[in-house]
C-alpha cells in the first residue's frame, strides 16, 4: 500500500522572500494582501485587505511591502524538490506551493514512518519554513489532511478517511460553483457528499468532482508526472539575522552538504567541484569555490575542504544568506574496497592532497605521473593537476621520476664508464627513437649502479656517440 506525505508551505511567497520577523512585511498581488507574516498579522492585518487598509493599521510601525515574485516562489520549491530528492525518488511539486512524497517505499531506508517524519521535520525546520503536513494512502487525500488539526503520528495514516469527513467543502476550491450549490442545499463537510451515492453526486455536480473524489478515496489512479532530478543542483540557506563569523556558517554549510549528497546519492552521481555563494545583507554576492581531486558523494568530506577554506575567509560584511552550487554533475563510480587491507585504515591520498590544495591553494602542491611520450624528459609530467594514466604494459615503472634539468655527459677513460666513481651496467639497454621530422634522438638507456650502490639511469647518443646520465633512482 503507497503512503503519500504532503508538505505545504502556506507562506511561501512570503517566505520565498525573507525569514525575517524583525518587522511587519506583507506580500502584495493585485494590491491585496496575500500573506503576511505574525509581526504584521498582530497589527490587525489581514490577507485580502487593501494596501491602504493595510498602511492605515500600521501607522506608524516600520511596514515592508513586497511584490509577489512568482518566479521565486518556483525557483524555492525547485531547491525544495532536490532536498526532498535525498530522501524519496518518488515525488512531485504540486499546486505551486506543495510537495507530494511517496514515503511508502523508503520506509525500509528509515527503518520507521517515525525515523523519515523525525528527518523530514528536521530539515524543514533548519530551511525555516513553515510547513504543514498530511499523510495517507492518496497524494489529493494527504494534501486534504494537511489542513487539519491533527498532528503526524508514527502509527502512519489510520483513521485518515475519518479525518477527512470533518474537513469543510471550502477547501475544494477547484470546483467554486459546486461547492456553492452543495452549501445551499445544507451539506458543509467532506464527510456530508462521501456518503451521498455517486450516481447523484455526478448529476447534481458534474463528473470531474466525482472524478476528483475517486482519487482522492484511491478509488481511480492519480497520474503525475514524476519528479526529474536537473542537471545541476542549486539550494539555500536564509539566516534570517546578521552573520558576522564563518564559524555562524558551519550548521548551514553541513545541512546544505548533507542535502547534497543525499540528492547525489539518489540520482546515482558524483561531484568534483562546488560553489558556496555568501549573500551579504546588501545583496552583495562572495563566491568560494571547494575542489576536490576525486568525484565523490561524502558530505564529510567536502565539509572538511569547505572548513579549510573558511578558515582563510575574510567576510567582508554581514551574511544574510548562504547559497550552494553544484553546476557539473557526474556519473557515480564505485571505489573497489579491500575489507581486509590494512590500508583502508589510513586515510586516502587523494584526500589529504584535497585538504593540503584547499588550505594552501591549488598551485601549491604538484603532482608526478607519466604521460605516454616517447623522450623521457617528455614524459615525465610535473604539475597541479594529475597526467592521464598510461595504458598497461608502458615501461614507465623501471624509469626514474627524477631527472636532471639537463643530461650531464659521462666520462669514458679504458672502457670504463665513471661519474662519481665507476659505473657498472646493470639493465638495458631500451632503445628509444623519436623526433625525426625536427631533431633526430636516437638512444639506448641503461641502467647503471655505482660504486656506493646507489642506481642511475643513463644513455648511449647513437648519434652523438656519447654517454649521458639523465636520471637518479631514489
Amino acid at each position: 500500500m503507497s503512503l503519500w506525505l504532503c508538505l505545504r508551505f502556506p507562506q511561501l511567497p512570503l517566505q520565498c522572500q525573507t525569514l525575517s520577523e524583525a518587522q511587519p512585511m506583507v506580500v502584495l498581488a493585485r494590491q491585496r494582501v496575500l500573506r503576511a507574516n505574525d509581526c504584521a498579522a498582530s497589527l490587525g492585518i489581514l490577507e485580502g485587505m487593501a494596501a491602504a487598509t493595510v498602511r492605515a493599521l500600521a501607522g506608524s510601525e516600520p511596514l515592508q511591502l513586497l511584490a509577489r515574485d512568482q518566479e521565486a516562489e518556483q525557483h524555492c520549491l525547485q531547491q525544495l524538490c532536490c532536498w526532498a530528492y535525498g530522501i524519496t525518488p518518488t515525488l512531485y511539486p504540486w499546486r505551486g506551493d506543495c510537495l507530494q512524497l511517496e514515503v511508502g517505499g523508503c520506509l525500509a531506508l528509515f527503518r520507521s514512518l517515525e525515523n523519515l517524519l523525525q528527518t523530514v521535520h528536521c530539515g524543514i525546520q533548519l530551511r525555516g519554513y513553515r510547513v504543514e503536513a498530511g499523510l495517507a494512502p492518496t497524494p489529493k487525500a494527504a494534501w486534504l489532511l494537511s489542513f487539519g488539526t491533527q498532528e503526524l503520528a508514527a502509527g502512519g495514516a489510520d483513521g485518515w478517511q475519518e479525518q477527512l469527513n470533518s474537513l469543510p467543502l471550502t477547501l475544494l476550491d477547484d470546483f467554486p460553483r459546486e461547492v456553492a450549490a452543495l452549501r445551499r442545499a445544507g451539506l458543509q463537510r467532506l464527510g456530508d457528499i462521501l456518503a451521498l451515492p455517486e450516481s447523484a453526486l455526478g448529476r447534481r455536480c458534474g463528473k470531474p468532482l466525482v472524478h476528483w473524489l475517486r482519487q482522492m478515496l484511491g478509488r481511480e489512479t492519480d497520474l503525475q508526472p514524476d519528479y526529474h532530478p536537473p542537471a545541476h543542483f542549486s539550494d539555500q540557506h536564509w539566516f534570517g539575522y546578521e552573520v558576522k563569523t564563518t564559524a555562524e556558517l558551519l550548521p548551514a554549510v553541513q545541512q546544505l552538504l548533507q542535502a547534497l549528497c543525499g540528492f547525489l546519492r539518489q540520482a546515482q552521481l558524483q561531484a568534483e567541484e562546488i560553489e558556496w555563494q555568501l549573500i551579504a545583507v546588501d545583496r552583495q554576492v562572495q563566491c568560494l569555490q571547494v575542489r576536490s581531486s576525486s568525484r565523490h558523494s561524502d558530505w564529510e568530506n567536502w565539509y572538511q575542504l569547505t572548513r579549510l577554506q573558511l578558515d582563510r575567509l575574510q567576510l567582508r560584511t554581514g551574511i544574510e544568506g548562504l547559497a550552494l552550487e553544484c553546476r557539473q554533475l557526474l556519473t557515480g563510480r564505485s571505489a573497489s574496497i579491500d575489507l581486509f587491507s590494512p590500508h583502508n585504515q589510513r586515510e586516502p591520498m587523494q584526500a589529504l592532497l584535497d585538504r593540503l590544495r584547499n588550505r594552501l591553494g591549488l598551485q601549491a602542491i604538484l603532482t608526478i605521473g607519466c604521460r605516454d611520450e616517447h623522450l623521457p624528459e617528455l614524459a615525465l609530467h610535473v604539475g597541479s593537476e594529475a597526467a592521464a594514466a598510461l595504458p598497461a604494459g608502458q615501461p614507465c615503472a623501471r624509469r626514474p621520476f627524477w631527472l636532471l634539468p639537463e643530461p650531464q655527459p659521462i666520462h669514458r677513460e679504458q672502457g670504463q664508464l665513471h661519474w662519481q666513481g665507476l659505473l657498472q651496467l646493470v639493465g638495458g639497454p631500451e632503445r628509444i627513437e623519436d623526433n625525426w621530422w625536427q631533431e633526430p634522438v636516437s638512444r639506448d638507456y641503461y641502467i647503471a649502479r655505482g660504486s656506493r650502490g646507489q642506481y642511475y639511469w643513463l644513455f648511449h647518443d647513437r648519434l652523438r656517440r656519447q654517454w649521458y646520465i639523465h636520471g637518479l633512482f631514489a
